[in-house]
């Protein structure tokens, strides 16, 4: 696939503002997508997609301390119309994004240890649903406000509770079965 994003930003004037926007966030917005959509492939094209509508709509970006929120937003909501449109299912391959996160200061005790609570992390968003896994991401990791979570997964506020609280049960139970013991 091409890249078409370097593009977009050389048309723009403020294309050092748009640098720093993408090197800032870009992390953060891959690990967001990825956590919904579970792939890493289409997590790095549903990145690059969302960086392209952002720029396509910088206009709409009213005060720029607002813009990691913002882009989060666009993030989510392209990561949940991909998962419309192709009606998949996140399964997370641990192994290829441990790999792409290793820090070379890393010792392997901390690789290790790191290693395990991306297990235990991506295990427990496995037994979720797609809602209940995006509800809980939106909610406690982008810190989005409820109602902002049901705008964005066009359910109710209610709705959006009791995804997370049950996403929040189902969470808990997982790891507490595998607590040693």
């Amino acid at each position: 696939m091409s890249e078409p994003a370097p593009l977009v930003w050389r048309t723009h004037a403020n294309s050092d503002a748009h640098s720093r926007l993408v090197q800032q966030n870009l992390r953060r917005i891959f690990l967001l997508i990825y956590r919904i959509v579970g792939n890493v492939d289409d997590a790095q094209d549903l990145t690059q997609e969302t960086f392209i509508k952002a720029l396509q709509r910088e206009a709409q970006l009213k005060d720029l301390d607002k813009a990691a929120h913002w882009l989060s937003r666009i993030a989510a909501n392209t990561a949940i119309d991909f998962l419309r449109r192709n009606r998949k299912f996140a399964f997370v391959d641990v192994t290829q994004l441990a790999e792409t996160a290793q820090s070379p200061t890393e010792s392997p005790e901390q690789t290790l240890l790191r290693g395990e609570r991306k297990l235990h992390l991506d295990g427990g968003l496995a037994v979720l649903t797609e809602r209940e896994r995006t509800a809980l991401l939106l909610r406690d990791v982008e810190d989005m406000p409820a109602d902002q979570v049901a705008l964005q997964m066009n359910c109710s506020m209610a709705t959006v509770r009791s995804h997370i609280a049950n996403a929040r049960t189902k969470f808990r139970r997982y790891l507490e079965e595998r607590k040693p013991s």
